[in-house]
């Protein structure tokens, strides 16, 4: 079956620099929610970066295709998009 919306959380930043540090952190085994507070540029850093469900067309390609390619607890690479450099979690 075909999944036609998913639930994901992400961190937005304006520097590449900046999303790497974060994916060290990350790797590191720290809270993805909580970096997502402290960093991101995006009004979803108030909930963690949470950017509740969203099905297909509504992001932007790039972010759109890396969030649809990820199982359930993954964390992508850095994705760039016009916005800035997100890295997304994809929660359910």
């Amino acid at each position: 079956m075909m999944v036609t919306k998913i639930h994901c959380a992400h961190i937005l930043v304006e520097k590449l620099s900046i999303a790497q540090e974060i994916k060290t952190k990350l790797s590191s085994g720290e809270s993805f929610s909580k970096l997502a507070q402290q960093y991101s540029i995006d009004v979803s850093k108030k909930r963690g970066g949470d950017l509740g469900l969203f099905g297909r067309g509504i992001m932007v390609k790039e972010f759109e295709k890396a969030a649809f390619e990820l199982e359930k607890g993954q964390i992508s690479d850095i994705v760039k998009t016009q916005f800035g450099y997100h890295i997304i979690k994809r929660l359910d």
